[in-house]
């Protein structure tokens, strides 16, 4: 690589840098950082996105700048928007500011944008570099991508479990499988999502929280799937001053003489099957591009059949539970050959105290 080519991948990597400082806030807008060298190629300024309804990276950039920008070079990771949402184009800036050239990391793939914003800049006279550290971008933006490509939200789903495969034992007890560290690191971790899920069986059985314990404001919004609606008529999801919460019921076997006993402050939504792809593209519609699946076996099982995972994070405790009747992980996938079973993959695996955590993409 050339002395030339090293100095364009160092400032786009400071882009992304820059772009994973909105790491947990820009949702539903992508993570996006932005770099201005002047005509000599000296830094002039730099910004980034870190909060929807907030100036975007470009904009910042602009609003930074100490000298003129003027036959100056810009690198931005995703494509500039061109069209007017809660803050104006910033194709319109970058034109107008009489920049030469404009290296992109990647296309926007959000339809209102995808390619239009380059098309502009380059019938506006600039020199547009596309592709540079593309497989940084991907990475960086894959929730955001995925949201706007197939329409659902990016899924992660996460259990704890002992060492011989068990999540609770038969009469349902769990706490704890998992050490402080473990249990303190998912608070922290949560704070990456824009919802958590779990299904009714888990709010009756656990009447958890859900939330990041602070580590993030406002915290992700809760949502309860139900195909019942036999819900509690206390619960600590229905404490709306801690966090949003959304109950999504099946209305085709719910009994709807329940709704009475969800408070006014919880949103309800009904769909019409007990398919968890119709949650995604309910909260993909809310803007929500990354998700957690805290869910209980049955609805792990269907989430993952109706690809709505992407991602699985699991907690394992030397811990043995043992007992057939235990709980698993999963209900029945009913496959008869091994060529059929899910495989993961890219696994990373780190201690937590004495737990293991496995980290793999889920595709199948």
């Amino acid at each position: 690589m050339s002395e030339k080519s090293l100095s364009h991948t160092k400032w786009m990597k400071r882009a992304i840098f820059l772009a994973s400082l909105g790491k947990n806030t820009t949702s539903p807008n992508p993570r996006v950082g932005a770099v201005i060298l002047d005509k000599n190629g000296s830094l002039i300024s730099e910004g980034f996105h870190f909060k929807a309804g907030m100036p975007h990276a470009e904009a910042m950039a602009f609003n930074n700048l100490k000298n003129d920008a003027k036959g100056g070079t810009m690198y931005v990771n995703l494509e500039p928007c061109c069209h007017q949402g809660k803050t104006p184009p910033c194709v319109d800036k970058v034109i107008s500011s009489g920049l030469k050239k404009v290296y992109i990391s990647m296309e926007d793939p959000d339809e209102r944008v995808s390619g239009k914003g380059i098309k502009l800049l380059k019938e506006a006279g600039i020199q547009v570099n596309l592709g540079l550290c593309k497989k940084e971008s991907l990475d960086l933006n894959k929730a955001f991508i995925h949201r706007n490509t197939t329409k659902k939200a990016f899924g992660v789903l996460k259990w704890a479990m002992s060492i011989d495969g068990r999540i609770a034992l038969k009469n349902g007890k769990s706490k704890w499988i998992t050490n402080d560290e473990s249990r303190s690191l998912v608070h922290s971790f949560r704070a990456e999502f824009d919802a958590i899920i779990i299904g009714g069986n888990t709010l009756r059985r656990d009447n958890p929280f859900l939330t990041t314990r602070g580590s993030k404001n406002p915290e992700p919004l809760r949502v309860v799937f139900t195909k019942s609606l036999d819900l509690p008529s206390k619960s600590n999801l229905w404490d709306c001053s801690k966090a949003k919460t959304l109950v999504i019921y099946d209305s085709s076997t719910a009994n709807e003489s329940y709704l009475s006993r969800i408070p006014k402050c919880v949103e309800v939504e009904k769909v019409l099957s007990d398919n968890p792809e119709l949650i995604s593209k309910i909260l993909a519609k809310r803007g929500c591009n990354k998700v957690l699946w805290e869910c209980g076996p049955n609805l792990a099982t269907a989430a993952i059949q109706s690809n709505c995972i992407q991602e699985i994070i699991t907690f394992i405790a030397p811990k043995i539970l043992g007992g057939e009747n235990s709980m698993h992980p999963f209900g029945d996938f009913e496959f008869e050959e091994m060529h059929e079973v899910i495989k993961l993959s890219n696994s990373q695996v780190s201690l937590i105290g004495n737990d293991i955590c496995v980290k793999s993409l889920c595709k199948n």
